[in-house]
């Protein structure tokens, strides 16, 4: 069985390619073309892990190239697409030509060549903020953000490909991965980078909202799930960790896990439009429970101290904090 992965040189993309190679599988990594040949955060995979790699350098934008890179593959894992949120605000047309475009790219040649299975990513910013708590997948979707605004229509485009065609996709929602490798847009490594670099005071934007985070780990080993499993077919299905937490009280964990003491200064440019802000998240992990075996190995506020525990580790090791610009807002 060989599976694509596209998205592969990011942040969950990356992590996901090292554990598919580590558990046997073939890889085929789809990686965003560029002039320079770096294939992302897979340059920093182990030698042992990229001598296995097939590397496919493309844009899913482009038809023609995601139909070759999925030929002879049985299995699309499909992570590609751009996912800053205040990007979004700034360059809505690229997140439809990359989001949506990219995603009808994916599930046509999917169709055309007979692939066996499709994991189309999706997130939990396609429910905006709970109209109820904890959220299942019956939610309302909810376009706050251009990014979401996408999210949704590249979920549609998926599952009306399963509904129309009966091409055997499935939708990933995760909620807010973190871990190592992550871009410092995001507010755990925002915290952590600031910290590493002898901030004490630090520049964040809304500490109110809350957020179901979900280790980096705990969502490759969801993936890789759906990916296995026939239950899943047509499906959307929540990949969160069950547990809700403030961004203020984050702050206050990672300070802990760090040794030190931190104030907060609210740095205007980092806030979100009021009614694009999402207030709450909260999964309800009970369908992936129940359809795949899945729970979260670093669940619960004592999981998430050691996931964050890892995290501020990598982020600390000097190779790696010299790659994240602390200083700047990262959008």
């Amino acid at each position: 069985m060989k599976t694509l992965v596209t998205g592969a040189d990011g942040f969950i993309g990356s992590h996901l390619v090292e554990q598919l190679v580590r558990r046997g599988h073939q890889v085929r990594a789809f990686v965003y073309y560029n002039s320079f040949g770096h294939w992302g955060w897979l340059d920093e995979s182990p030698a042992e892990i990229r001598r296995e790699l097939d590397v496919f350098a493309g844009d899913v934008r482009d038809p023609h190239g995601v139909r070759t890179a999925m030929q002879g593959c049985d299995t699309v894992l499909h992570l590609a697409a751009l996912i800053g949120i205040p990007y979004s605000y700034h360059s809505p047309d690229a997140y439809v030509d990359t989001n949506i475009r990219g995603t009808l790219n994916v599930v046509q040649a999917a169709r055309d060549l007979g692939v066996h299975k499709v994991v189309h990513t999706s997130t939990s910013e396609v429910y905006g903020t709970a109209q109820y708590v904890p959220i299942d997948e019956r939610h309302p979707l909810q376009g706050q953000s251009p990014y979401s605004a996408t999210k949704i229509g590249a979920d549609q485009i998926a599952l009306s490909f399963y509904r129309s065609f009966a091409t055997p996709v499935t939708v990933a929602r995760p909620f807010n991965t973190f871990g190592p490798r992550q871009s410092a847009r995001a507010v755990i490594p925002t915290v952590i980078t600031q910290i590493a670099n002898g901030e004490r005071t630090l520049q964040l934007g809304s500490l109110h909202p809350t957020r179901d985070f979900n280790y980096v780990k705990d969502t490759v080993d969801g993936f890789i799930a759906m990916a296995e499993s026939d239950r899943v077919l047509g499906e959307e299905v929540n990949l969160g960790s069950n547990y809700e937490i403030s961004i203020g009280d984050t702050v206050q964990l990672i300070a802990e896990a760090m040794g030190v003491e931190v104030e907060i200064s609210t740095d205007e440019q980092r806030l979100r439009p009021q009614k694009s802000e999402v207030e709450r998240l909260w999964a309800d992990n009970a369908k992936a429970r129940e359809l795949l075996g899945w729970q979260p190995q670093y669940g619960q506020r004592d999981g998430f101290r050691r996931a964050l525990a890892e995290t501020a580790e990598w982020f600390t090791d000097p190779a790696n904090l010299r790659r994240y610009k602390h200083g700047i807002y990262n959008i």
